[in-house]
């Protein structure tokens, strides 16, 4: 089953059971969003799937119209942004490691393993325990919160200051925490981490300046386990052309680390199961388009597909002036 979240013609939210055909969406009655859709089902103990489908109208929504007049909305958010949480881990699937290591690896022929080829081959020695043990840890990084999600087919907006805009195609995760505190994970979606790649190039520290940056997922949300093995495409359109594509893979068959291995190092922080919290995690890519030497531009179109996720996300690049200096007043 997959949900879309969206607005009717008068701006009430929703949320939709797509058509096994994926031309309709299928509303929901008495819920206004995935999130609380989520937060019954931890309260009735019930799994989200079974009681989306009895809150099931039977009132179909015409998914081409819903697109056409930008209605879609990110499929999960939360009341209060600040309490949606915007994370990822990076080098966790088979080949992630290439590009980065390219970016910061020294060019002399006996340099040192760098420490991102040192944390991809720890994953892929202990990132699948066996027997419920705990694996080694990700790389693992934190975007934002809710503020900087574009829905699909919106812009994501390079800010002024940035030296790149470039797309990250990945699989995420979409969590909601009960009131014990417990992570429920509500299915997963694709997403588009969206990075600035030329300022991690030119210091791998700092990393964490290029990914506090908008993202975007969807357009839908897949309920229940992940596929073993997916396989999708990923495009930069120009003038609605393609100037680069590639196939790129995830699902445990392609990864270094299990999904529940990831899960782990991200909720093992007391600070990430609050109650009532959400979680956006990015689970990591092996395929950039700035690794092939692409430059997007403002108004090019990011496109990342999968058959198992139902229609493409779309974005638009788009860059915001730059604002100058941040001058902090004293009290």
């Amino acid at each position: 089953m997959r949900l879309i979240q969206f607005t009717d013609a008068d701006g009430t939210r929703l949320v939709g059971v797509v058509s096994e055909d994926g031309r309709s969406a299928d509303a929901l009655d008495g819920v206004d969003s995935v999130y609380a859709l989520a937060r019954a089902a931890i309260d009735e103990n019930a799994g989200i799937a079974e009681l989306a489908r009895a809150l099931a109208t039977g009132a179909a929504h015409d998914y081409d119209a819903i697109m056409a007049d930008g209605r879609l909305l990110a499929p999960l958010d939360h009341p209060d942004p600040a309490h949606l949480l915007i994370t990822g881990t990076g080098l966790t699937h088979l080949g992630s490691a290439d590009a980065r290591d390219k970016m910061h690896a020294d060019t002399a022929g006996d340099a040192p393993m760098t420490d991102s080829m040192k944390m991809f081959r720890s994953g892929l020695e202990g990132g699948k325990p066996a027997g419920g043990a705990i694996g080694m840890q990700p790389e693992w990084f934190y975007k934002g919160d809710g503020s900087i999600v574009a829905a699909p087919e919106r812009p994501l907006a390079m800010p002024g200051f940035a030296l790149d805009g470039g797309e990250e195609p990945e699989v995420v995760g979409l969590y909601v925490i009960g009131p014990d505190g417990t992570p429920f994970r509500v299915g997963f979606a694709l997403g588009n981490e969206f990075s600035d790649h030329v300022t991690e190039r030119q210091n791998y520290l700092l990393l964490a300046h290029s990914k506090l940056r908008a993202c975007a997922f969807g357009p839908e949300l897949l309920l229940g386990p992940l596929p073993e093995d997916i396989h999708g495409t990923s495009r930069l359109l120009r003038g609605g052309e393609p100037v680069w594509q590639a196939e790129f893979l995830s699902g445990e068959a392609n990864m270094s680390h299990s999904i529940a291995n990831l899960e782990h190092h991200h909720f093992k922080y007391d600070l990430f199961r609050r109650p009532g919290d959400a979680h956006v995690h990015f689970f990591g890519t092996a395929t950039l388009s700035f690794a092939d030497g692409v430059t997007a531009e403002p108004g090019d179109i990011f496109e990342i597909g999968s058959e198992a996720f139902g229609r493409p996300l779309r974005n638009p690049l788009e860059r915001k002036s730059d604002k100058g200096l941040v001058r902090v007043r004293s009290l």
